[in-house]
């Protein structure tokens, strides 16, 4: 007999391998039989696969998760990889869309007359569609659709004319059927005929008193649109406070130099126009060259001017003009008030009798006797128009020195009112 054995026996791993083996080709064999399967039925697979994920929406979500986060090293490259392709992939797709449209427009250009003849059978075929389009993008874009028909239609405004009347002579009836609607509201209808009345009546009234008829400048529809975008333009300006601020000081100081130096600026102007003419040079206009050299010296007495536009400076020598205008006007009214009134007293006793002997010759000649006191004034104002300066008055200004000589001389009181009197005393408005 044999001894004791001290080992026990180790058992063999041929069947453990072998087992092994065949799970695993059992696998592989499954494998190729779905890749089969997904090559046959590609479309099946797809919908069959897209069920599941809808289905196990958590559990493909916790799954992504714990991969990620056991394979963070890998997860990244194949994000990086994948990133890659992805740019690469619109890089070579915008590329290729961009050769395309290069193509396209060269042989646009090459035959514009095919492209025509394609657009308008397009238009002419859907033409449901091109309406829908238009209704959306309008729908979107109004605002800027009616922008730019009305910059075509500013841009030319003759075609713009011809085209309404061309429209008008086209749909007669249409327009007979728009003003039909218009007037079938009796108020907007009897406010139109009552503006007509009205207009008729202010016409015959001017005819009558020998007036001229009323001017009106109707404005189009492109002259207030272009007249709103120049205000827009305008009164959007920040400096505009400044803008006007430099204005007003630079016209009032331009009206006060001319006020108080005007004489020596015209002195200056002549023996410039003088000196022109001795040289031979063409002549000038002495009142511009005034104004010229006054412009000068009060641009460099102002301390800022330049926001100051040669516009502004035009409108601020028009402005120093008027006032300059309404001071000689003022000055000239005073004067001759005052000059009237001294001659009627210095010159009473004479004047009335002049007035008196006028008065028996109208009786003489069967004509109406008018009051001595506007006789004495109209002899005396005779008088007083050959020796003072009216070239800046009006008729009303001097109808209101004669009444205010009348109230000088003793005209009663209680035939002017306390208002009228004080409207007498006053200079003419400035």
């Amino acid at each position: 007999m044999s001894g004791p054995i001290d080992e026990e026996p180790v058992p063999g791993n041929g069947s453990a391998d072998r087992a092994a083996g065949q799970d695993e080709a059992a696998r592989a064999k499954k494998r190729e039989q779905n890749r089969r399967y997904r090559e046959r039925h590609p479309e099946q697979y797809a919908e069959g696969r897209r069920r599941w994920v809808e289905a196990n929406r958590d559990r493909v979500r916790e799954s992504n998760r714990s991969w990620r986060a056991e394979h963070l090293d890998r997860a990244r490259e194949l994000n990086r990889d994948s990133m890659r392709r992805s740019v690469a992939r619109k890089r070579r797709d915008a590329e290729q869309r961009a050769r395309g449209r290069e193509r396209a427009k060269r042989w646009r250009e090459a035959h514009p007359e095919r492209v025509r003849e394609y657009q308008k059978g397009w238009v002419q075929e859907n033409r449901e569609k091109v309406r829908e389009y238009y209704n959306r993008y309008y729908a979107t874009h109004r605002d800027e659709v009616n922008a730019r028909a009305a910059d075509r239609r500013d841009a030319d405004p003759e075609r713009t004319r011809q085209a309404r009347k061309a429209w008008a002579e086209r749909n007669k009836a249409r327009r007979a059927e728009l003003q039909r609607e218009r007037r079938h509201n009796p108020e907007v209808y009897r406010a139109e005929l009552d503006a007509s009345a009205a207009a008729r009546r202010l016409k015959r009234r001017l005819e009558r008193v020998g007036l001229p008829p009323k001017r009106l400048h109707p404005a189009t529809a492109a002259e207030r649109r272009q007249h709103e975008r120049e205000a827009e333009a305008y009164f959007g300006d920040p400096n505009l406070s400044e803008h006007v601020r430099q204005f007003g000081v630079f016209a009032a100081t331009l009206t006060e130099h001319m006020l108080e130096h005007g004489e020596r600026m015209r002195e200056f102007a002549d023996a410039y126009v003088a000196i022109r003419e001795r040289m031979g040079l063409p002549t000038v206009d002495g009142e511009q060259v005034t104004y010229a050299r006054a412009v000068e010296v009060v641009a460099k007495r102002v301390r800022r001017i330049d926001l100051l536009t040669s516009r502004d400076v035009a409108a601020a020598v028009r402005s120093t003009k008027a006032g300059i205008r309404q001071d000689e006007r003022r000055r000239q009214y005073e004067h001759l008030a005052e000059t009237l009134v001294g001659h009627v007293a210095g010159h009473a006793e004479l004047l009335r009798e002049e007035a008196e002997f006028e008065n028996r010759a109208r009786r003489q000649h069967g004509r109406p006797q008018a009051s001595l006191e506007s006789l004495v004034v109209q002899l005396a104002m005779q008088e007083v128009f050959e020796v003072v300066a009216t070239d800046r008055l009006t008729v009303e200004d001097a109808r209101r020195a004669g009444r205010i000589t009348k109230l000088s001389v003793g005209i009663p009181a209680d035939r002017y009112s306390g208002v009228r009197r004080e409207r007498e005393l006053r200079p003419p408005a400035r």
